[in-house]
């Protein structure tokens, strides 16, 4: 792990390709657009690429409509963001292009160290930051990297998006030096921030559907696990304009009582995804989601499954290890 390695590889590229997981999040598309940024000024060309869609409620973040579905013809290498876990590539590692990421320089950058890591990287700065732009303005500020005020913005949306608002036990010192300093160089938080609630804003057919959500609520674990199963019907026709676990999970875990939310969601194939939010006290997320083959962070977790399981007995299974784990 060297931040001049990374350095060395960065000044012998001309054309780098920015790689985020198939499932972004603020965290990984404020990094990429913030590296973006950085390179650009360098002089760098630079693609963004994620195989999915960005998600609605980050489209607030200029620049999100750069990021593209595909590796390019030819780049010199790679810069993954946020994720040093092959499961998360599932989607892009099925095409052809992703073959050819691996005879390039790979370079990771990510704040989940309990990853097993990326077997083709070349060079992996993995280190426990609240949110991998905080590991970000380290290695700028460590190789002098230039430091624009979009590229300040952008890493400021990816501390706050992962720290909650610099709220979460990962959050130190540290991170709100960071953040004083990304505001120094011209960061404006308040504007960012109106920008998320604008764009957060939901349509209106939303609100009795969150309704009919709320209903289904189950509750088990002696009241401290809320779930909720979205079938793939609902995800087809509500997750083009909101996704709808985030609807409900927030009013699941602040339920008396209530220390664990789930989000299921049952696609037309049988895939089965699951998104994990734990109250403060309880930092199992991240232990529950590894034991399905998933990751993510003590607070804020994920896994899918892909062999059929059914949701029930998934959900059984769930309620067994978080029983373990609790106790």
């Amino acid at each position: 792990m060297s931040y001049a390695n990374v350095g060395k590889i960065v000044d012998e590229s001309q054309h780098i390709v920015v790689l985020q997981a198939d499932n972004p999040d603020g965290d990984s598309v404020g990094s990429s657009l913030a590296l973006e940024a950085i390179l650009s000024e360098m002089g760098k060309q630079v693609t963004l690429v994620c195989a999915i869609d960005i998600p609605a409620h980050l489209k607030y973040l200029s620049g999100w409509d750069r990021i593209q579905r595909d590796v390019p013809n030819s780049f010199d290498a790679t810069i993954i963001v946020d994720n040093s876990t092959e499961a998360l590539f599932e989607i892009i590692e099925g095409r052809e292009s992703f073959a050819w990421i691996k005879t390039k320089p790979v370079i990771v950058i990510d704040h989940h160290t309990t990853s097993n890591g990326l077997s083709f990287a070349t060079e992996s700065i993995v280190e426990p930051v609240v949110a991998t732009s905080e590991l970000l303005y380290k290695i700028a500020s460590e190789l002098e990297w230039p430091l624009p005020t979009d590229a300040c913005d952008m890493m400021a949306v990816s501390i706050m998006s992962d720290s909650l608002g610099l709220t979460t036990d990962a959050t130190t010192a540290d991170s709100f030096r960071v953040m004083a300093k990304l505001v120094e160089r011209g960061a404006d938080i308040a504007k960012l921030d109106a920008a998320r609630r604008e764009m957060g804003k939901k349509e209106p057919e939303l609100l009795p559907y969150k309704g009919e959500l709320l209903r289904r609520v189950e509750f088990s674990v002696n009241g401290k696990l809320a779930s909720i199963t979205i079938p793939w019907k609902e995800i087809e026709k509500y997750s083009p304009i909101y996704n709808p676990t985030m609807l409900v999970i927030d009013d699941m875990r602040s339920t008396i009582g209530v220390v664990v939310a789930i989000g299921y969601k049952v696609y037309s194939d049988g895939k089965i995804t699951a998104k994990i939010r734990c109250n403060y006290g309880t930092p199992v997320a991240d232990a529950l989601a590894s034991h399905f083959g998933g990751g993510g962070h003590p607070y804020a977790a994920g896994f899918k499954i892909l062999d059929g399981t059914p949701i029930v007995d998934i959900k059984r299974q769930v309620e067994e290890k978080l029983e373990e784990l609790l106790a």
